[in-house]
This record gives structure tokens, sequence and C-alpha cells, in this order.
């Protein structure tokens, strides 16, 4: 048995989860578990960038504090794509359509790879203009956009990865995802703080306890890193060969959901039907991104302690509330399948047990939060006044990461329904016009505190409008159409 069979043995595949009848619980839970580990393993990308960076410099953590807002939007414009591929996917195997499926998977991934070429391509030219607009200092601002100049020459790779989870998610396989992007996160870990540093006075070099002549070999190469530069090489080059592994699962068929190149020519009259999925989803998911950009004009206004602070918060954030965002993705399939086979009852019931546990789970991590907060913060800086505001920022928010989790399980439902408008309004209004005028008004007042009490502030609210929203019932109505080849 091979190591990836080994390690795959420990989850429960497609084959072995009934998601359409049978208990809650169990099929969910395997089938986010591995979810939360694919999820953790792409934020280790960039806690490792953050962890790297902030020992080369503040000026370059600032800079990844621009840069990283910026890389999620312009996945975000496109993530509609997979977002309506992968409700596809899971409508089509929850009625046994298996060459429906296909054929949805098949026209995803033609045209993912003609929208992320076209966005990356606008990436390029307008990250200089979009970082100089959010307020980067002139030492920050050239750092920022050689990340991003990268990242957006990258972006095929970047964004084509999450296609392919997104497809297999759908299928119901996230064992597949989480193996592939374990050998992807282990070589960005490995060459990153090369491409950073070189060879020359290398701190990983310090850690490993190397000295003397091994060190000297490695420094008499010559090789002095990329500085920030060399983070986005290290993680577009790995990301791309995630992405030429997940394309050939995929091709092969031997796991998940299969594509065929007949069926990869781009079919417009398909496409109008996955925009009618996706660009609600698209909204929802950009609207985050773009409420954590606007939310930089605003800690812009502050020194560049504070938006380090910001851009660290943000990172452990990230790292918090991937139980939610992976239970969120687990009741996204589970409704698709179970909408799919005319199951609209068993598709609720799965939302209520997800927010339910998804509450108790991140209040607790709120807690820890809370309580250990500075050491957090430290571990990615050793600026005092960084530690200071981030920890601050933490507190501030930890309490309120339990609605965090609410919010996630019901929109999580209502785009495995197809009411991805309604995922998209509620995201529009907890971030855009509560979070963001709150910080901007409040900072006015009590300085970077403002900005942090607009955090817990929009987390409940958007835990409460999500909540009533479902209860009114009109996901059960309604509900996306499963189109296939013949419908065109």
């Amino acid at each position: 048995m091979s190591l990836l069979d080994r390690i795959g043995s420990a989850f429960k595949g497609p084959e072995e989860l009934n998601l359409t009848s049978g208990g809650i619980g169990r099929p969910l839970f395997y089938l986010s578990l591995p979810i939360v580990i694919t999820n953790l393993l792409q934020t280790a990308y960039n806690l490792a960038d953050t962890f790297w960076l902030g020992q080369f410099s503040t000026e370059a953590l600032a800079a990844i504090s621009f840069a990283f807002p910026m890389v999620f939007l312009l996945i975000s414009l496109g993530m509609g794509l997979s977002v309506a591929g992968s409700v596809l996917v899971a409508q089509h195997i929850g009625a046994d359509e298996e060459e429906e499926a296909e054929y949805a998977a098949s026209q995803t991934v033609a045209f993912s790879i003609i929208g992320s070429i076209l966005l990356g391509a606008f990436g390029y030219v307008a990250v200089g203009p979009f970082i100089r607009f959010l307020g980067a200092s002139p030492a920050v601002h050239p750092l920022a956009t050689g990340y991003m100049q990268v990242i957006s020459a990258g972006m095929p790779f970047m964004f084509g990865f999450f296609v392919f989870i997104a497809l297999m998610r759908g299928y119901g396989d996230t064992v597949t995802p989480m193996l592939v992007m374990f050998g992807s996160v282990v070589l960005n870990i490995a060459i990153d703080p090369i491409l950073i540093f070189g060879f020359d006075g290398n701190p990983l070099f310090g850690m490993l306890g190397m000295r003397g002549l091994e060190a000297s070999l490695l420094a008499s190469t010559g090789y002095t890193g990329s500085g920030i530069t060399g983070a986005a090489i290290a993680t577009v080059f790995s990301r791309a060969l995630a992405f030429v592994v997940g394309i050939a699962v995929m091709l092969e068929g031997v796991r998940g959901v299969m594509i065929h190149p007949s069926q990869m020519r781009p079919d417009l009259s398909y496409l109008r039907k996955l925009l009618d999925i996706g660009l609600p989803a698209s909204v929802e998911v950009t609207g985050r991104s773009l409420s954590v950009n606007l939310l930089l004009l605003v800690v812009g206004m502050f020194p560049t302690t504070v938006v380090a602070a910001f851009g660290i918060g943000v990172r452990v954030f990230s790292v918090i509330f991937l139980p939610a965002i992976a239970v969120a993705r687990g009741v996204e399939t589970m409704t698709g399948q179970n909408i799919g086979a005319e199951k609209p009852d068993r598709a609720g019931t799965a939302a209520d047990f997800a927010a339910k546990t998804m509450f108790v789970v991140l209040t607790v991590l709120g807690g820890i939060a809370l309580l250990a907060a500075e050491p957090i913060v430290a571990v990615f800086t050793n600026d005092p006044e960084v530690v200071r505001q981030g920890s601050n920022f933490l507190r501030w928010v930890a309490p309120s990461f339990g609605f965090i989790g609410v919010m996630r399980a019901y929109t999580g439902s209502f785009r495995g329904a197809g009411k991805t408008l309604t995922a998209a309004v509620i995201s529009v209004i907890m971030l855009g016009l509560i979070r963001i005028p709150v910080a901007y008004f409040a900072s006015l007042s009590w300085g970077s505190d403002g900005i942090w009490l607009a955090f817990p502030i929009s987390n409940v609210a958007g835990a409460v409008i999500a909540f009533a929203w479902y209860r009114r019932g009109s996901w059960r109505t309604g509900s996306v159409r499963r189109p296939t080849p013949a419908d065109d």
C-alpha cells in the first residue's frame, strides 16, 4: 500500500459516504474533516509567507497585508464558476446522473482556465495603482506590487487548483484534494525561506542547527534570495504542480469526478447556466474580499504597525475559521445532493446541525484566542507595537467567533440549494452595510479600537440575518434545475 493510500484509508471516500440517507453527523463529519485539513494546508501557504517575511522586515510584512486581500479579490472574481460547478456536480450525483456531472465538470474547467488567464492579466496591470489607492506607503508599495505581479502571472495555476477542489467536493470526494494539497504545501514551505533569503544568512539554517562548513558551502553559491518576490515565486511554483496533478486525477477519473477533453470545448449556452449560479456566488466571495480591501483604506490611515497587526489578525482568523468554512462546504455538498435526490427536509436538518455544532466549536476556539492573544501574535513578529495592536484586535473579535459558524452553515446550505443570490445578499449586508461603516466612523473616535469593534458587531448581525432568512424556508423552493448537454 502506498503512502497516499495509507493516509487516505484514515478518511472516508465518497463510495463510503451516503449523503442522502441515514444519519447527518457522521457523513457531514467525514465530508468536512478533509476540508478542514485542506483549508489548514491552504492557510499554511499564507502563514509561511507571513512568518518568513516577518523575519525579513516589518515593511515586507505590511506589504503582504496589502497584497493578500488583492490575491483574494482576483480569485473571488472567478470563484463563482467553481461554486456553480460544485453545485451542479452535487445535484447531478444526487440524482444519479453521472454523465451530466462529468459534462458540468468539463465545462467548468474549460471556462475557469479562460477566466483565470483574463483575471491574471488584469491583475498584473492593475496591481500598482490599486495598492497605491489603498494607501500603501512609498516603502511598502513596490514590495506589494512585485509580490502581486508574480501571483497575477500564476493566476491560472492558483485558481485552477481551487476549481479541482470544488469539483471533487461536489462529487463527495474531499480526501483526494487534501492529499494533493499536502504535497504542494510541503514543497512551498521547503523552498519559501530559500527564495526569500537566499543561502547567506538564512535564518532557517540557524533553526536547523546548521553551522560552519554546511552553511558556508550553501552561502558560497552566491544566491541572495528575492525577498518578498521570492515568496510569491514559491507559492506559484507549488500551486502549479498541484494544478497539474489535479487535472491529471480528473482526466484519469480514478477518484472523484471525471473530465473529458472532448467536452471541454467552450459551450456558450452552458456558460449562461453556470453564470446563473456562479455570478451571485462571485458577488458573495468578492464582497468578502472587497470588504478586506476597503477596510485597508481605513487601516491605512494608521501607522504601519497597525497595518501589520491587521494582516496578522486576518491570517489568524483564516486558521480559526477553518472548521466553519469546511462544514459550510460540507453542508453545501449535502444540500446539493439531497436537493438532487428531492429530499429538502434532510438538507435543512444538516444545516441546523452544522450551525449548532459550529457555534459551540468556534466559541471554544474564541476563548482560547482571547486568553492567548499575545503569544499568538508574537509568533509572527518581534515588533512590540505590532504585538500590542494585534493582541488587542484578537481580544475584540474572539468572543464573536461562534456567530461566524452559524452564518457560514446557513449560507452554505443556500449555495447548495442554488440560492447563491441569497448568500450574496447576506454577505453584502454584513460586510458592506455594517462592518465597513462601523469601522470607519468608530475609528474616528476610538482609533484602531474602532476598527476592531466593527468585527464582533458585524459577526453577530450576520448570524442573526442568516438564521432569520433560513427560517423563512424560501430556500426549499425553486432549486437549481440540473442542466444537461441535451438541453443545448
